[in-house]
C-alpha cells in the first residue's frame, strides 16, 4: 500500500509538471509573439503588413491556446484523480491501524481535498493552470476578432475595441464552462465510484 502510495505521488508530480511546462511553452510563445508584432509595427508601421501578420498570429496563438487549455485540464483532472486515489489509501491507514491517528494528519473524509490543498467553488476554475491559459487565450482570441472589426469598418477603434472585447468575453465564457463541466464530470464519477465501492464492500 504504502509503494502504491509512492506511485501515486510521483504520478500527481508529473502531470503538475506537465502542466507547468506546456504553460510556460504558451506563454513563452505569447511574449515571443507579441515582441514579433511589435518589431514588425516598428519596422512597418500600422499598415497591411501589420493586420496581415497580426492576424496570422494572433489565430495561430490562440489555437495553441485552446489546445494547451484543454490538455492542461486533462491534467489537471488526472491530477484529481492520483489525488482521490491516495486519499482512498489514507482511510486505509486509519482503518487498519487506528493508532495512527495521533501522529498523521486526520480529518472527516468530506474534508481530505482540502488537506491536499483541493478546494471547490465555482471561481476555483479561475485559479487552475486551465483557468489562466483560458484567460490569455480569450485576450488573443478578442484581438483577432478586433482586428478583423478594425479592416472590416475601414479603421474604427471603437468597433474594434467593441467587437474584441464581446468576442473575448464570449470565448472565455465557453472555455470556462468546458472547463466547470468537465470537473463537475470527474466530481460526479469519483461520487459514483465511491459509491459503487461501499455497495460492493456491504
Amino acid at each position: 500500500m504504502t509503494t502504491e502510495h509512492f506511485t501515486l505521488q510521483g504520478a500527481r508530480a508529473a502531470t503538475i509538471s506537465e502542466s507547468t511546462s506546456r504553460a510556460t511553452i504558451f506563454i513563452g510563445s505569447v511574449s515571443a509573439g507579441m515582441v514579433a508584432l511589435g518589431l514588425v509595427t516598428t519596422a512597418t508601421g500600422i499598415g497591411t503588413a501589420f493586420y496581415a501578420f497580426g492576424l496570422i498570429l494572433l489565430s495561430t496563438l490562440s489555437f495553441v491556446g485552446v489546445v494547451t487549455f484543454d490538455r492542461v485540464l486533462q491534467s489537471g483532472i488526472e491530477d484529481l484523480r492520483y489525488a482521490q486515489r491516495i486519499a482512498r489509501l489514507r482511510s486505509y491507514y486509519f482503518d487498519v491501524a487506528p493508532e495512527l491517528t495521533d501522529y498523521l494528519a486526520s480529518v472527516p473524509p468530506s474534508q481530505r481535498f482540502a488537506l491536499q490543498g483541493l478546494h471547490g467553488g465555482y471561481w476555483q476554475i479561475f485559479r487552475t493552470i486551465a483557468g489562466m491559459i483560458g484567460v490569455v487565450t480569450a485576450v488573443l482570441a478578442g484581438s483577432v476578432a478586433g482586428l478583423l472589426a478594425v479592416l472590416a469598418s475601414d479603421h474604427s477603434a471603437v468597433a474594434g475595441f467593441t467587437t474584441g472585447g464581446v468576442a473575448g468575453v464570449a470565448v472565455l465564457a465557453v472555455l470556462m464552462r468546458f472547463q466547470y463541466r468537465a470537473w463537475a464530470l470527474a466530481a460526479r464519477e469519483w461520487a459514483f465510484d465511491d459509491e459503487g465501492r461501499k455497495h460492493v464492500a456491504g
